[in-house]
């Protein structure tokens, strides 16, 4: 799922028109994917190793017949022998678990929830502090953070803001781009939200005379 340029209109115009009635200044960043997941892959291959130790310590004649096998049935598997089937398929299950992970929708498949929301916060959190917070005099910046891939969006407000405006006033402009981007439409998701979040920065804080624009509009896609 990519942003088309005029995704990339309809959010800066909508995060124009939200600053118009408010001192408060909206970043909108959009990216593919939070994180890489390499340890969720890890975690997984490991998992299925312990698996296949634990199919053997259940069933040893199983790693007794493939060493039959191998060997043509004309000696009696000894405990190396064991051990050398053992350790094969483990070997041979890790590497299969990480070439199958490798495929990001199915590493994406077999991450927890919590995980993803997680890195997705962390994530949001980095880019708040590079790009928004401190960055305006009064220190009214909002970020407004989208991973496509996670499906998950994050809201991170100012110094000023957030000492103001209790975090449960955001959660329609949340549910809104959520609805749009699961709909496969995630431009007019961003600039909905965005539109919520002006409407309450508005209310918080009206736009003063000597108000001016402190950061860019645009669409930031990752």
């Amino acid at each position: 799922m990519r942003l088309s340029e005029a995704d990339h209109a309809q959010v800066t115009a909508a995060v124009t028109a939200a600053e118009t009635g408010t001192d408060g200044e909206i970043v909108t960043v959009v990216a593919g994917r939070s994180d890489a997941y390499h340890d969720v892959a890890l975690h997984w291959a490991v998992l299925a190793m312990l698996l296949v130790l634990a199919l053997l310590a259940v069933w040893p004649e199983a790693a007794a017949a493939l060493y039959a096998a191998v060997a043509g049935g004309w000696s009696v598997p000894s405990a190396h022998g064991l051990f050398t089937v053992a350790l094969i398929l483990v070997t041979l299950t890790f590497l299969l678990f990480r070439l199958l992970l490798a495929y990001m929708p199915l590493r994406l498949a077999l991450t927890p929830p919590a995980t993803k929301t997680r890195r997705v916060r962390r994530r949001a959190l980095g880019l708040f502090r590079a790009a928004a917070e401190k960055r305006t005099r009064a220190a009214t910046g909002v970020l407004l953070y989208l991973s496509l891939a996670e499906h998950r969006a994050e809201l991170i407000a100012d110094e000023a803001i957030h000492s103001k405006v209790a975090p449960e006033l955001w959660g329609e402009a949340m549910a809104d781009l959520i609805v749009e981007v699961k709909a496969g439409r995630p431009g007019a998701g961003m600039a909905k939200a965005v539109e919520r979040v002006g409407a309450v920065l508005a209310e918080h804080f009206p736009r003063s005379h000597s108000d001016t624009n402190e950061l860019p509009d645009r669409l930031i896609e990752l």
